[in-house]
């Protein structure tokens, strides 16, 4: 007798490998570009666009604070979008009724928002704090990490099932980061400190990961609770958290700011900046995932670089071009197949909020038990012919009439 598994012979027989190779000959030959380039497609490549291009409008306010202005207080930049979020959304979070009431989600889940915002406030502090030591050319190259991280948590938090098609389209994405390096050291744009790399890359590196984190727990979010929720807890505790981190790190700093109308509104450019971004963010990471949108996030250190070409007179380079038709192809391929949650392990909602799948499922499964033993009864004649649900409630109610069922 054969130790081979019949399954083994089966895939073996050059028969099916003849019926694989026609199968994907006809898809080949049956293709139709309008089913992958749709209108849905579209619309999300110029969502991503638009988010990169808030990015560029943060980047671009911060180095006219920095250049023109010598002004160093990134800090008080982030405490004014946070403050912003606070003032909408959290207010919209007072006057909710019920569960999705501000204080009844403060007592649920009041210290996983805090770590919530405590890492998004870092995440956004550690990266400005990065231009102190290292290289221009390093912090590109080292924050494309979000995207292998955010992949590992998606597949590990929210069971996301990545197909090979996904992963070579980051690999096109980090080839067309890579091209962008590149044209930046031709053009001689290694801005930046080297008092200390090893520190300075240590913190993109870090940067990146809270960044991760961050996203993951924001698909989670808008995915399963609530867009409102998320901003308003996002904004209530990265306003207090960096409102201490402002008063006990950059008061001096911004106690010697000469203020006048430009400086005024590059801070207020910059801080609505924030503000559109972190509003229409969670839109974008409903439609598609925290991985697509850090994907499209790339290209905002090119739009940032075509807006220096007339602002800060930087030198063109064509290999600024290859890099974002590169990163471009790299998106719509990664978009132009869904990414869903593995059917095999549900990820169950909060509970007291929308519910638990678990339960539900679980429900469905006694309701369907009930009803098949009832029909059971009524055909071997037991009782004269009600319902379970009849008989619960008539062996619940008393003489006086009142059910004692809560």
């Amino acid at each position: 007798m054969s130790d081979k598994d019949p399954g083994d012979i089966i895939a073996t027989d050059p028969r099916e490998k003849d019926d694989r190779r026609s199968l994907i000959v006809r898809k080949i030959w049956n293709f139709n570009p309008k089913d992958i380039f749709t209108w849905e497609l579209a619309k999300t490549v110029a969502m991503g666009q638009f988010l990169a291009s808030l990015i560029c409008g943060t980047a671009v306010t911060s180095q006219y604070l920095a250049s023109d202005y010598h002004v160093d207080a990134p800090m008080l930049q982030s405490f004014m979008g946070y403050t912003l979020l606070c003032l909408t959304y959290t207010t919209a979070l007072l006057f909710r009724t019920g569960d999705g009431n501000m204080f009844q989600i403060l007592k649920r889940k009041w210290w996983k928002y805090l770590l919530l915002g405590l890492v998004d406030v870092e995440a956004n502090y550690t990266v400005v704090k990065a231009y102190q030591y290292t290289t221009l050319t390093s912090i590109q190259m080292l924050d494309c990490f979000v995207i292998p991280v955010v992949m590992v948590l998606s597949w590990w938090f929210l069971k996301t099932c990545y197909r090979p098609i996904h992963y070579i389209s980051v690999v096109i994405c980090l080839l067309g980061v890579g091209a962008m390096v590149g044209a930046d050291l031709l053009a001689g744009r290694d801005q930046g400190s080297t008092s200390d790399i090893l520190l300075g890359d240590g913190l993109v590196l870090l940067s990146a990961s809270l960044y991760a984190v961050s996203n993951v727990c924001q698909e989670y979010t808008v995915k399963h609770l609530s867009r409102v929720e998320f901003l308003g807890m996002v904004g209530l505790f990265g306003t207090l958290i960096s409102g201490i981190q402002l008063g006990i790190l950059e008061h001096t700093n911004v106690a010697n700011i000469q203020w006048d109308w430009s400086i005024a509104m590059l801070f207020a450019a910059y801080g609505l900046c924030m503000y559109t971004l972190y509003s229409c963010m969670p839109i974008v990471v409903k439609k598609t995932s925290a991985t697509a949108v850090n994907l499209s996030l790339l290209t905002a250190d090119l739009l940032s670089l075509f807006c220096g070409l007339f602002l800060f007179q930087y030198k063109f380079s064509c290999l600024y071009m290859v890099s974002l038709v590169i990163i471009l192809i790299g998106f719509i391929a990664f978009n132009a197949v869904a990414t869903t949650p593995n059917p095999a392990e549900p990820l169950g909602q909060e509970e007291g909020v929308h519910g638990n799948s678990y339960d539900t499922i679980t429900k469905q499964e006694v309701v369907v038990t009930v009803q098949g033993e009832e029909k059971e009864e009524q055909k071997a004649g037991e009782g004269p012919g009600l319902t379970w649900r009849e008989r619960t409630q008539d062996e619940e109610t008393p003489a006086g009439g009142r059910s004692t069922k809560m």
